[in-house]
């Protein structure tokens, strides 16, 4: 029996107010148009409202719409009637067939469920569009050696579409490949990215002449209960449910090339079913070839390939879409205005580019992580202070809460681990390659390291050739399940992301299992004191030891003895202390003895007068005697506007004296200087009578009062102590500062003995 009443779609909504705006009325014109004596029928046919079946017919018909086009669930006889062997039925049954599974695809694709938040959210509100790197990295035949050669900055921008790296927007991609193998690291977004596809599909706005219909192929495999693995039969079965039962309208669509078949996460596929999974996807995809086909993949699982199909992969975040996730982020989770959180969303911005939150923005390049960043932000107001808890739980979410929140069950390859000794197997690959100062290795190499460390937790004797593919089998799985050591080019691998070698390199020396051999393991850190590479490392290695007060102590016995043996920089360092005990009002110390250093190092910077001036007044005037040194010594020809700049700053320095004596002294050298009213000739002759004795007058009188001579004079390897001596100062302030567990006393004690002298070190033990 015919229904009495019809409702319009959404796209049939949206393609009636097209053709009523075309036509330039007000409902009361429609309404009028049709006979109508209310409007209210006009109204609920914009809405989505049921209204009478001849109204909805007439109200297509002034529109020039086909009223079938245009109602949500068309009758079965119009499905039945639609001639699909014209290019206009064709047309027709895609928009029919797209129109009756509207709601399906928007429930199936329209919302996600982020990690730790208790409700969902649309996709428009959360998605940023993707790009594609049309060549991958594992493609690539890079040497070892050259890859090796790297830096620390290199590295982490190596893989991430640099400028000069040919990327796409990923629905270009989409338009460009017919059959498209999109892969990613866990947590880029390529189930979001399909699931766009399939709202955007759904509702017209890509790929219009199309119907999509989107696959979870983990799903899929599960319900082939009798081995049958036909994804004809899967679709079938989803018409059905949408209520289109004539399997003819399937074929018709399929035969036509008419469907965007999109098939989500092919390595969350079991094992033992794979291949079935494979020989069908390969079987359909080449029987209905003329259709559209987008499959996603994590990368390491790229080994098995899909004929016909080309691999793409999604590029890391811009800048841009960074800023981007994170307005939408903050606005669609906070649960206030649009305004709070977008105003959220800038401070978030604001505090990610602060120097301190480097190691951040180093992970923050997936919605995975920026997700987990959005996160901890908005509940502690603040990136955290300690960076290891936000590692763990991002390497939580790597190791299994990802897959698990998702109901996808891996096999198991690493012969019955449990998740602590995962953890120590990824730690000692860390720490035996980051020793070696190796951020790339090669897989042999790091087999080997599996195979040692699965020998050494196993009973049993294991053979040679069994040994080898168990370790193959495990590192298949630390790229595949995991994505923490990933293939960067042919055999070539590295960890995923820098900040987890640096993690798990801090975590093998913390994890010591006594005492002792934490001692040991301390004392090896230490000895790369000097060598920037490591300086993460010690960080996080303090932030993690449940007490750092031997770790510090250990630091300052490494850092003193950089200079110990040196007479020449002792001595150096004994005048900055000395100088750094006239100071009245007695600011910290070391920041005194590291101000007179600098000068005496590097004279003439204007960081220094900032400096003083914000700490002391007579260290304030040492700056400006120093400086006034160096301008008075620049030049030994005469050059009237240089004697000028001296006798000015002179005057200035006159002006800020205490002291009386230096005072009268530095008068009478200013009251000697030339008058700058003289001709030229005049003050010609007093320079080259006059200046050399002057100047020298002046170095003796300030080295009287205020004990300051340019007269230290460093050999280049000495330069290159200091400079390392004040690096790994400035790095073990930096431990100090980091939140770690330090008593107060170890912490008081360090503090007060920086940059002391050997021989003021040692007077501080008898005391």
């Amino acid at each position: 029996m015919t229904r009495r009443s019809l409702t319009a779609s959404f796209t049939g909504i949206q393609e009636a107010r097209v053709a009523f705006a075309l036509k330039g009325w007000t409902q009361e014109n429609l309404s009028f148009e049709i006979n109508l004596k209310t409007r209210q029928p006009i109204w609920r046919f914009f809405n989505g409202r049921p209204i009478e079946r001849h109204t909805f017919i007439e109200i297509c018909s002034i529109l020039d719409l086909e009223w079938r086009l245009i109602a949500t669930n068309p009758t079965v006889e119009f499905l039945e009637a639609v001639d699909t062997k014209t290019e206009l039925g064709i047309d027709a049954l895609v928009t029919q067939v797209r129109v009756q599974r509207f709601e399906y695809i928007q429930d199936q694709c329209g919302i996600l469920q982020l990690l730790d938040i208790n409700r969902p959210v649309s996709i428009e509100h959360i998605y940023i569009d993707v790009n594609i790197l049309e060549e991958i990295e594992t493609q690539k035949w890079l040497d070892i050696s050259d890859l090796q050669k790297l830096g620390r900055e290199e590295f982490e921008n190596f893989g991430k579409g640099s400028v000069d790296e040919k990327q796409i927007p990923g629905m270009q991609a989409v338009e460009t490949y017919s059959k498209l193998r999109v892969l990613g690291k866990p947590g880029v977004g390529k189930t979001t990215f399909l699931q766009h596809l399939a709202i955007q599909c759904n509702r017209a706005a890509f790929a219009a002449n199309l119907v999509p219909i989107f696959i979870t192929l983990r799903n899929f495999a599960e319900d082939q209960t009798s081995g049958d693995y036909s994804i004809l039969k899967h679709i079938r079965q989803e018409f059905i449910f949408c209520g289109i039962s004539d399997p003819s309208i399937i074929e018709s669509l399929l035969s036509a090339g008419r469907v965007l078949l999109l098939l989500d996460g092919i390595d969350e596929v079991l094992n033992h079913q794979s291949n079935a999974v494979f020989r069908e996807i390969h079987k359909f995809s080449d029987k209905y070839h003329k259709n559209k086909f987008v499959i996603t993949c994590r990368v390491a699982s790229r080994k098995l390939q899909l004929r016909g199909f080309t691999d793409v992969e999604i590029a890391p975040f811009t800048t841009e879409q960074i800023v981007a996730f994170v307005q939408k982020w903050f606005v669609a989770f906070t649960k206030t205005t649009n305004r709070s959180g977008l105003a959220e969303s800038a401070q978030f911005i604001q505090q990610l580019e602060q120097p301190e939150n480097w190691q951040f923005r180093r992970l923050v390049i997936t919605p995975l992580f920026l997700h987990l960043a959005c996160w901890v932000f908005h509940s502690q107001e603040k990136f955290p202070t300690k960076r290891t808890d936000f590692y763990k739980e991002g390497l939580d979410l790597l190791l299994g809460k990802w897959d698990e929140a998702r109901g996808i069950e891996r096999d198991e390859i690493y012969k019955g681990f449990l998740l602590p000794q995962k953890l120590k197997l990824l730690s000692q690959i860390a720490a035996a390659t980051f020793e070696h100062g190796h951020y790339f290795f090669e897989q042999r190499v790091i087999e080997h390291y599996i195979s040692d460390y699965i020998s050494s937790v196993t009973d049993t004797v294991i053979e040679p050739i069994q040994l080898q593919l168990e370790s193959e089998a495990a590192l298949f799985a630390m790229q595949a399940q995991h994505g923490l050591l990933v293939e960067r080019a042919r055999g070539v691998f590295s960890f995923s992301y820098l900040a987890f070698q640096e993690y798990f390199t801090a975590r093998n020396i913390v994890a010591s299992y006594n005492l002792q051999a934490l001692e040991q393991a301390l004392e090896g850190l230490v000895s790369h004191i000097t060598d920037p590479h490591w300086h993460e490392i010690f960080l996080l290695t303090a932030g993690m030891l449940r007490s750092a007060d031997s770790l510090m102590q250990l630091m300052k016995q490494q850092v003193d003895a950089l200079v110990a043996q040196d007479p020449y920089l002792q001595e150096f360092l004994t005048w900055a202390s000395q100088k750094s005990r006239t100071i009245p009002t007695k600011p910290k110390d070391a920041t005194v003895r590291a101000l007179y250093m600098a000068l005496a190092r590097t004279p003439h910077v204007a960081s220094h007068f900032a400096l003083a001036s914000t700490l002391d007044q007579g260290m304030f005037l040492d700056a400006a005697l120093d400086d006034l040194l160096l301008e008075c010594t620049i030049s030994s020809s005469p050059d009237f506007a240089h004697a000028y700049v001296c006798a000015d700053a002179l005057k200035n320095i006159i002006g800020i004296v205490l002291d009386t004596g230096l005072q009268k002294s530095l008068q009478k050298l200013s009251s000697e200087l030339p008058s700058f009213q003289q001709n030229r000739e005049r003050f010609q002759r007093w320079w080259q009578a006059s200046y050399a004795s002057w100047s020298q007058q002046l170095k003796t009188t300030i080295a009287n009062y205020r004990n300051i001579d340019h007269h230290w004079q460093f050999s280049p390897q000495q330069q290159q102590v200091l400079q390392r001596y004040y690096d790994a100062n400035q790095l073990l302030l930096d431990c100090l500062n980091s939140n770690c567990e330090v008593t107060a006393a170890i912490r008081q004690e360090i503090e007060a003995s920086l940059l002391l002298p050997q021989r003021e070190l040692e007077d501080r033990e008898w005391q």
